[in-house]
């Protein structure tokens, strides 16, 4: 069996710009004609279909082409691995699926509404994310008085008042990657970074800030992997780690 690019594309149902693309990646090595076209045979129409296979399965492209390339690679131990890694991230995936259908849906209903009355919605929306991810938490260490205040208070922001507190949300992953880029916990860039941590936690506490209860909330960051995964994935693995560290550093 001799095929072209196209018919091997049609048969395989891609395109022949995924097959193209396989090739640059070392999945594929199809012969060539004396004109450069390209000649799959049938070992590559079964390696294509072992391609397709594990992607079907949602591998990323470097793990299946050590699995296809390499002859003492185990598929089915890989395999396993893989579905065990799926399994734990179930519950976090059902999650993220009924936030993002309710954040469409809220966007629906934002579209025939003026712009005061959507951004009252976008709020009450962020609200209502941060109770389904972190409420009953935060309810049972610092009571519903205190939960109930802080959403009270966040309602009462104004839009640009909003807008700064989610602007110094994301300045702080940006210190926190310079911090990270020092390696140093008592740096200038790691005071900055626990200034600027410290002012954002005060917006939500209001009146309600004490330094004790805000350390101990740093701490438990290190305990909650929903924190971890967090900081970690905005600056890098430790990172989590190194704002606990700048945070007490700056009130030693």
């Amino acid at each position: 069996m001799q095929l072209t690019i196209g018919q091997t594309a049609r048969e395989a149902g891609v395109s022949p710009r995924t097959l193209r693309y396989y090739e640059e990646q070392g999945l594929l090595a199809p012969q060539r004609t004396d004109a450069g076209y390209r000649i799959y045979g049938e070992a590559d129409a079964r390696r294509l279909a072992q391609i397709l296979a594990l992607r079907a399965c949602h591998l990323p492209l470097p793990i299946i082409r050590r699995l296809v390339c390499d002859p003492d690679a185990d598929l089915a131990t890989a395999l396993l691995a893989h579905l065990h890694s799926l399994e734990k991230r179930g519950d976090s995936l059902s999650a993220a699926i009924t936030m993002t259908k309710a954040a469409l849906a809220t966007i629906e209903r934002m579209e025939d509404m003026s712009t005061k009355d959507s951004f009252e919605m976008m709020k009450e929306q962020g609200l209502r994310d941060f109770e389904s991810t972190y409420g009953a938490e935060a309810r049972e260490l610092y009571g519903d008085d205190a939960i109930d205040a802080s959403n009270a208070r966040m309602m009462d922001l104004t839009k640009d008042e909003w807008d700064a507190k989610e602007l110094l949300e994301e300045a702080i992953k940006v210190q926190l990657r310079l911090a990270m880029a020092t390696g140093n916990s008592e740096g200038e860039e790691a005071r900055e970074l626990a200034h600027m941590h410290e002012r954002w936690i005060s917006i939500h506490w209001g009146a309600g800030y004490e330094p004790e209860a805000y350390l101990g909330l740093v701490d438990g960051y290190l305990k909650d992997p929903r924190f971890v995964k967090y900081y970690d994935s905005a600056a890098g693995e430790g990172a989590t780690e190194l704002l606990v560290q700048a945070v007490h550093a700056a009130h030693a």
